[in-house]
């Protein structure tokens, strides 16, 4: 029988050509969140259900991947990067100091239908801070996170913000009970996908009347920034963002249980396709883990869709190649001449393609070089050999020239 040779549905493969772009935006990431002093931290795949369930919501408690062990352990592939870091933070909290910045980008599993931009398998960009209820440490999440898009190309960037103790307020005053806030929040959180007709019908399937929720909508509408999010956006500006890049947003409700207070969402006018990244205050979550309250703040990134609008905008550098150097076989007599040549090459931190096979014919190894659009490639035949001197092809303009290993290696370095 013939093996199925396609990836299970909602889990991809990349192909070189995408994982060098998806390097090239992570080591920006990275590189932008030490800027910000965010240390890594890595977790395991695996996770107890126990740590894992109560933590999201009911709606979300679905999607956690769950199974048996060998063990007959129940354990479930880690759904998102914050519940396993407040694990972490919780057994661990005199070992790493308080307050204590972190990022963390590991790929999560989540058990929903796939959709166009939606995987069961995807890779998670978080920053958090735990240990402060400053709004400082707010400001520089949000602040982090528009900084490192900028870094990546994304323009007309703005953080939409709103605050859990203004929408609770609000829930209290339609005179919603304190058992339904998060789920009433669940709903409204479907604002932006089932638009208002869609929310108020199901609120009412859970329980809520007509005038109930007329009177919810009303209240948010007529909203204003708490003395919480008004503290977040003035340090925001103080760290450099502007006015237009901050705005409150009175219908965000972010969906997870598990946040207290200011939340986030970062959307961009350059690719308007919902937002690319997400997050708040959690500061109970440690607490229900260790005993120890513990507050927290944090951001994740959707990576996926941060790729996607780099490619529509055309935001990836052409230099993303496996090689800038690739190196031809003419001959297996001249093996060692090739191979100290390569070596030359990479001593002097010049990424060379080294073509393997000394039998195969030139026109070959050319194919090979232009299908991987490798600038530069290097011929060393017996003429060259003679003269002790390399030929050097300009792949783009096909220019060549023949040169000595020290011109060689200072005309690549330019």
């Amino acid at each position: 029988m013939k093996q199925d040779l396609q990836p299970l549905k909602g889990f991809r493969d990349f192909l070189p050509e995408q994982a060098r772009k998806r390097d090239y935006a992570l080591n920006l990431i990275k590189q932008t969140f030490q800027n910000f002093g965010f240390e890594p931290l890595e977790t395991p795949t695996l996770e107890y259900q126990s740590l894992l369930l109560g933590k999201y919501g009911t709606e979300a408690d679905k999607l956690v991947y769950k199974f048996e062990d060998e063990g007959k352990r129940q354990i479930g592939l880690r759904y998102d990067q914050t519940v396993p870091t407040a694990r972490v933070i919780a057994s661990s909290l005199n070992q790493l100091g308080i307050p204590f910045k972190r990022y963390q980008i590991q790929p999560v599993w989540r058990a929903e239908k796939p959709q166009k931009g939606r995987f069961r398998e995807f890779l998670q960009c978080d920053i958090d801070t735990f240990g402060t209820t400053s709004s400082i440490a707010d400001a520089e999440i949000i602040t982090a996170s528009i900084t490192a898009l900028k870094n990546l190309g994304l323009g007309n960037l703005k953080m939409l913000l709103n605050s859990r103790l203004l929408l609770f307020e609000m829930i209290e005053q339609a005179n919603i009970t304190e058992k339904d806030a998060l789920s009433v929040i669940q709903s409204h959180d479907k604002l932006e996908k089932i638009g208002r007709d869609g929310v108020v019908k199901e609120l009412s399937g859970k329980g809520l009347s007509t005038t109930t929720i007329d009177l919810l909508f009303d209240l948010i509408t007529k909203a204003k920034p708490n003395v919480e999010l008004q503290q977040v956006i003035s340090a925001c500006l103080q760290l450099g963002l502007t006015p237009s890049e901050l705005e409150f947003s009175p219908t965000l409700a972010r969906g997870l249980d598990y946040y207290t207070g200011t939340i986030f969402e970062l959307v961009s006018d350059d690719y308007p396709v919902g937002s690319l990244a997400g997050g708040g205050r959690y500061d109970n979550l440690v607490g229900r883990l260790s005993g120890t309250d513990i507050p927290a703040v944090g951001i994740a990134l959707g990576f996926d869709r941060i790729i996607e609008a780099m490619e529509t905008l055309n935001l990836f550098p052409d230099n993303l190649v496996p090689a800038k150097v690739f190196v031809t076989f003419s001959d297996s007599y001249l093996q060692e001449a090739t191979l100290n040549l390569v070596t030359n090459l990479q001593k002097q931190n010049i990424s060379t393609f080294l073509y393997p096979n000394p039998e195969d014919k030139l026109t070959k190894q050319l194919k090979l070089a232009n299908k991987k659009q490798i600038p530069y490639l290097i011929i060393l035949g017996t003429q060259e050999a003679k003269l002790n001197k390399f030929t050097l092809k300009d792949m783009t303009t096909g220019v060549q020239q023949l040169l000595t290993l020290n011109d060689l290696l200072t005309t690549l370095q330019k």
